[in-house]
């Protein structure tokens, strides 16, 4: 469980005589546990402030704290080690190694902490049961739906139990009933597992799920909305859900 602070922090790119503000001195505090969507339109920031909570980038002022540890000042491998160990990372579009099996690609974090082969295949399959796909692990990313693919990449992000999770437009390429469904997986894990989920979205029906709403405009922190616990999954909607996927369209 991490604490997360960002104190002032901004963001400037440099490209020849173009100078692009894209975060402006945004300070906020997300405790352990919470489930939060970073909301604001295409070039707003929102993006620009997930790589510098994933550790992916550093801000060109202002300071990060992960854990009540200034990131700025960890080396190149510290900040590796806080990635691999710490954060958990979701993107839109999958990325999986289309020749592996669902369990393989789940396993692959795995294999630069040099656990054993045994250990890492009980993790990854505990993260798949996790995510609702302990039935498809020897299957390969061409033999899932979009929906079952992105439950996959959830659950290598999280193989390796981190105290982070983070999701960058993660329901993207997802028509919207599978959409709502991986959003009520991530308030389930959060719920369950108590990790910290932050996901980033555009879409103001994605951002409901959350417990809490970060509007981002201008490269500004314009909003922060507090509220009711994100609604646990509906009766029967696991289910529904692998009834979709017998039919090659669900998650």
């Amino acid at each position: 469980m991490s604490r997360i602070e960002c104190l002032g922090l901004s963001k400037t790119y440099e490209t020849g005589a173009a100078r692009v503000e894209a975060l402006r001195d945004v300070s906020v505090t997300i405790e352990p546990g919470e489930y939060v969507a970073i909301m604001g339109p295409s070039g707003s920031g929102k993006s620009t402030l997930m790589n510098l909570l994933g550790c992916l980038d550093s801000p060109s002022a202002g300071e990060y704290r992960f854990d009540g540890r200034p990131v700025g000042r960890l080396c190149d491998d510290e900040l590796a080690e806080l990635r691999c160990r710490r954060i958990g990372f979701v993107f839109q579009s999958f990325h999986l190694l289309p020749r592996l099996s669902a369990a393989k690609n789940v396993e692959l974090p795995l294999a630069y902490l040099g656990l054993p082969r045994r250990e890492r295949r009980k993790r990854a399959l505990e993260a798949l049961e996790a995510v609702e796909l302990g039935a498809r692990v020897d299957h390969r990313p061409n033999e899932l739906s979009g929906g079952e693919r992105q439950r996959v990449a959830i659950a290598r992000a999280l193989v390796n139990r981190p105290a982070l999770l983070l999701a960058d437009e993660p329901t993207g390429n997802l028509d919207s009933r599978v959409g709502e469904e991986i959003c009520r997986l991530f308030a389930r894990l959060n719920r369950e597992l108590g990790v910290t989920v932050i996901l980033v979205t555009h879409d103001a029906g994605i951002a409901e799920h959350a417990a809490r709403i970060l509007r981002i405009r201008d490269g500004r922190l314009a909003g922060d909305e507090r509220r009711a616990a994100a609604a646990a999954p509906a009766a029967g909607a696991a289910e529904g859900a692998a009834e979709g996927a017998a039919e090659g369209g669900g998650a």
